[in-house]
């Protein structure tokens, strides 16, 4: 029928454009091997895309979908040039270099996403180059051998008279062709991501890192300032389960032997030093908890670790700081700024140049081989991993990646606790009911943590042990008598200034949440 035969060609024509795309992809995989993972146009794009995405859309991304955010944005990107490449594809069906023309602007879409970053090369436009130019051949060649086959896409029948649409030699060369450039282009991406593993993985370099016996270690934590109690999170986290929240796509590789860090700015020693100059100074282990941001109330990225560095305050006397310095800025291997205040890492409190976290060279999520920690300060404006770089600057004369984006500059953590035990919604005997979590005010410390249920009274729980004040600390609670029915829990810290937390609910935008962690249980 000829309205089958319509059918038939704009089908077609849909999955020519997306094997045009599937090469384009296959194309930048395969160069971006060679100029690095995070020249991928997928890769540059979707960074481009997490640099210009509003705050309030990052939010609700992380708020939304936690560390599985990243994957969803890719999925989105793939989704989108599915959808790009159907309508090039029914283009090229009428027009063959117009459609052409369409795949290769997702060529210049890559080359500018890649160039965009204040860390891009010349280089990094390759991929985005190849990808453009293979996915336009590829598309149009295509095109091409549908329109001989079929004739050009479009026009509607006006009527359903049987005709058959038309078969023969050309017909099969054109399912040849898309089959291959299908199986070339995967070919190309699978093994182009593949090589790419193969050229920057660091395992064995990471691995061959010795690290040197501490000059100055952690005192022993205190079992009694770790309850056991079944659903309480351990009092370390496995670096396993140590959240990640940054803006990488794809994570740097560094190798330890190539690394330096440059230390210049408002200073009257310029330093640069290499990762085995770093391990023979002083390392000191600090334990430490850190949070991010970004944390809803009783939310899971906050975690602590018994980290091993050198000390950033010794580095930057070293350096000299110069009468009117006010921030350090940090900068990542992949272009990200952080910024400091400058008065947070000279006031005595230990801040290091961290190179092992729980007794292990950092892993490459967190930093490898080298990300900075300043106690007291969200990750945001203290903790740049894959750090490359220090400026000691002034506030007026730079403003880092997230103070561009609204953030308060100085990131001072917020008094926080939470309701881990009974987990929400849980159902619990009657009875004597354990209620226990978790409580934070880097650098202030907790003095005091109450409990409530039901808008009533306010009952003081029990602390574990205090083993500082840069670490959380855990708290029970025995909810006597507790009675059939649905129940609210609410929790509030006091910090050690005094300083109770607030009730106010706070999104985290722009300085940390605030308010009471409430959860709902039902006695049974």
């Amino acid at each position: 029928m000829r309205r089958r035969g319509w059918a038939l060609r704009e089908a077609g024509a849909a999955v020519v454009g997306l094997a045009a795309a599937g090469a384009a992809v296959g194309a930048g995989e395969l160069v971006a091997a060679f100029t690095g993972p995070q020249t991928s146009p997928v890769i540059a794009v979707g960074s481009a895309a997490i640099d210009l995405t509003p705050t309030w859309l990052k939010d609700y991304a992380v708020r939304t979908f936690g560390t599985d955010d990243k994957p969803v944005l890719l999925a989105g990107i793939y989704l989108t040039m599915a959808v790009l490449a159907t309508l090039a594809g029914l283009l090229a069906g009428r027009r063959p270099a117009l459609g052409a023309v369409v795949l290769a602007l997702f060529g210049g879409l890559g080359i500018w996403a890649a160039l965009s970053r204040a860390t891009s090369m010349p280089t990094d436009a390759v991929p985005s180059i190849a990808a453009g130019l293979a996915g336009a051949a590829a598309l149009f060649w295509l095109a091409c051998l549908l329109r001989r086959a079929t004739g050009p896409v479009g026009g509607r029948p006006a009527s359903t008279t049987d005709t058959a649409p038309a078969s023969g030699p050309d017909r099969r060369r054109v399912l040849l062709a898309t089959g291959s450039t299908v199986a070339v282009a995967a070919v190309a991406g699978v093994g182009g991501r593949t090589l790419a593993d193969s050229r920057n993985d660091i395992t064995a370099a990471r691995n061959a890192v010795r690290l040197p016996a501490p000059a100055v270690r952690a005192a022993p934590v205190p079992l009694a300032a770790r309850p056991a109690i079944p659903g309480l999170p351990s009092f370390y986290t496995a670096n396993a389960d140590f959240y990640r929240v940054d803006t990488a796509l794809t994570l740097p590789r560094i190798d330890p032997r190539n690394w330096s860090l440059r230390v210049h700015g408002l200073v009257d020693h310029p330093l640069e030093i290499s990762f085995d100059e770093l391990l023979r100074r002083p390392l000191e282990e600090m334990d430490y908890t850190l949070s991010c941001v970004s944390n809803e109330v009783g939310g899971p990225y906050v975690g602590t670790s018994r980290w091993l560095g050198a000390s950033l305050p010794a580095l930057l006397r070293e350096a000299g700081v110069r009468s009117g310095a006010q921030q350090l800025v940090g900068r990542s291997k992949d272009g990200m700024t952080i910024g400091t205040p400058l008065d947070a890492v000279l006031d005595g409190r230990q801040a290091l140049l961290a190179v092992a976290m729980n007794g292990e060279a950092l892993p490459v999520a967190h930093g490898f081989p080298c990300r900075s920690l300043v106690p007291g300060l969200y990750g945001y404006t203290s903790a740049t991993k894959w750090l490359v770089d220090l400026e000691v600057t002034t506030f007026a004369a730079h403003d880092p990646y997230w103070v561009k984006r609204g953030w308060d500059r100085t990131g001072a953590v917020k008094t926080t606790s939470r309701i881990d035990v009974p987990a929400p919604f849980a159902r619990v005997p009657a009875g004597d009911v354990t209620v226990a979590g978790t409580a934070w005010a880097t650098h202030r410390g907790i003095t005091a943590v109450e409990v409530r249920v039901d808008g009533g009274p306010w009952a003081q729980a029990v602390l574990a042990t205090d083993a500082g004040p840069d670490l959380w600390r855990q708290w029970t609670h025995t909810w006597a008598g507790a009675r059939p029915g649905t129940h609210r829990l609410e929790v509030r810290a006091t910090d050690g200034t005094g300083a109770v937390q607030p009730e106010a609910r706070a999104a985290p935008f722009p300085s940390g949440a605030t308010g009471w962690h409430t959860t709902v249980v039902t006695v049974t």
